[in-house]
């Protein structure tokens, strides 16, 4: 069997194995999960390790006849690969999962069976979307990584999961129609279902057509990310959602948002991408500020971090659409830099509910003193997400600003204020947490992290670390990809710079 395919459906193994295992018997349920995650994590690291970057072109390509559309003779293939694009996604999905899987251990006690069983078909739903390059593929991967999450917030969520659920599942399936349409118009308009041939052929289209393929895909995407305005509700599913929930909705299904912006808005319609490039860069620098000034007003801790990743994903977009090199590959650091950052997060955040059972800032203080293990994973993380020298969060954020410059200036300078404020909210919260005097007395006898606990979290806490003073090998892995990308954008803003150009007088009378 070949790598990619092991890797993406293993997890869809795991699940059956899950369902075929007695609901009773908890520890075989969880060990399958378990399993089956971290031997998907070595594959995953085997396939990033011999991944190779210089190159543009899809690696460990599967390609096989699949079926046809009825009604036509328009073929949709079973086809899968890696590019830069997406390596650094696959990568994060596959380490991550074992962290969530290990988290469930203190969140999970009910239906264990169902949890896990949904937790694995989302993995495969997550990677297929990474990895699929037919058209027909890739939205069936999608619509698959969505519906466990459905399940995930509306049975195991908190107490307003219901209407959490419901918002969620609305603004999903509005996200869906519209991506549905489209794919089905630019499969009509071009008799084939293949992305890279697709992103060859939709960048020829004109301008006016481009824009309206442009136009669907990015709205779908944009729900999913999510960009302002289609932000709402976001902060409710990750409030009621439960802590592994949560960590995967910020650690990797957000992602599939701005993955999909980067590989069907800005490398198929690149000339459409160019037209409203003022326009998301405006939304993502808006977002910054804005998400950050969300965060700032809100009382339920899990909620500000919630908030903190409208602002953390503008940055994205933002340096996404500066269609730079440097911003392009801050975007795609920055994606994996959030699933790490938040991820570790809203774990903590999930351990100290679990101890106190409110996430209430005014319930805390003066934690440092009887969970000090805790308190010094905290203050990393939330160093880490405010975009300290030497770790994750500064590198991407920095390509980021610095793209975004070379592209609009103005957009940038008002980013900058993002990273202040996000400082501002971030430590005002850990000071609230962690220091001054213990107000309540639940807070003097809280146990500190288990080994479990910290095992969890340390893959990710190496990984921070790691990409804050050795990015070079996350770059890399870019490198080829990008070149691309960004020779295909000044083709096309070549393009329509050609078209401008008013021709003069006597060129006129010849």
């Amino acid at each position: 069997m070949d790598q990619l395919t092991l890797i993406t459906f293993l997890p869809l193994v795991g699940a059956l194995l899950v369902l075929l295992t007695p609901a009773s018997q908890e520890k075989a349920l969880r060990a399958i999960a378990l399993v089956t995650t971290l031997v998907v994590a070595v594959l995953g690291v085997q396939l990033y390790l011999a991944f190779d970057g210089s190159s543009a072109a899809l690696q460990f390509l599967v390609d096989k006849a699949w079926f046809v559309l009825p009604g036509s003779a328009i073929p949709v293939r079973y086809k899968l690969g890696v590019d830069g694009l997406s390596i650094l996604m696959v990568a994060l999905t596959a380490v991550m999962m074992p962290t969530v899987i290990l988290s469930t251990w203190g969140h999970v006690h009910k239906r264990v069976k169902e949890f896990m069983l949904w937790m694995l078909v989302m993995q495969t739903g997550m990677l297929g979307v990474f990895v699929a390059h037919d058209l027909v593929l890739f939205y069936f991967f999608w619509e698959v990584s969505l519906i466990p999450l459905y399940f995930i917030v509306g049975i195991w969520g908190g107490e307003r999961r219901l209407y959490a659920t419901i918002k969620f599942f609305l603004y999903t399936l509005a996200g869906s129609l519209v991506m549905l349409v489209a794919v089905i118009a630019i499969i009509y308009q071009f008799r084939t279902a293949d992305i890279p041939t697709l992103c060859e052929q939709a960048s020829s289209l004109a301008l006016s057509k481009q824009v309206w393929l442009f136009a669907a895909f990015a709205l779908a995407f944009s729900i999913k990310v999510p960009l302002l305005p289609f932000h709402t509700w976001l902060a409710d599913a990750h409030t009621e959602a439960p802590t592994s929930g949560s960590v995967v909705l910020a650690g990797v299904l957000l992602k599939m948002g701005t993955y999909g912006l980067l590989r069907f808005g800005i490398d198929m319609f690149p000339g459409a991408a160019l037209e409203h490039a003022p326009l998301f860069m405006a939304l993502g620098a808006i977002g910054i500020v804005y998400g950050a000034f969300l965060a700032m007003a809100q009382t339920d801790v899990k909620r500000l971090i919630a908030c903190s990743s409208v602002s953390h994903l503008g940055y994205v977009v933002l340096g996404m659409f500066a269609l730079t090199y440097a911003g392009l590959s801050g975007s795609i650091l920055q994606m994996v830099n959030h699933g790490i950052s938040t991820g570790l997060l809203f774990l903590l955040i999930g351990m100290i509910y679990e101890r106190r059972h409110t996430r209430a800032l005014d319930q805390f203080g003066g934690i440092a003193a009887t969970m000090p293990i805790f308190a010094f994973f905290l203050v990393f993380t939330v160093l880490s997400s405010a975009a300290l020298p030497g770790l994750n969060g500064f590198v991407g954020e920095y390509l980021i600003l610095l793209g975004a410059f070379q592209a609009k200036p103005l957009w940038a300078i008002i980013a900058v204020l993002g990273v202040i404020f996000g400082a501002v909210y971030l430590l005002m919260a850990t000071r609230r947490v962690l220091f001054g005097p213990v107000t309540h007395e639940e807070n003097k006898h809280l146990e500190d992290l288990n080994a479990r606990e910290v095992v969890l979290m340390l893959p990710l806490v190496i990984l921070a670390v790691w990409i804050g003073f050795q990015p070079k090998p996350f770059l890399d892995r870019t490198q080829g990809s990008l070149e691309r990308l960004v020779q295909k954008i000044e083709v096309a803003r070549g393009a329509q710079n050609a078209s401008l150009e008013v021709p003069t007088t006597e060129e006129s009378v010849r």
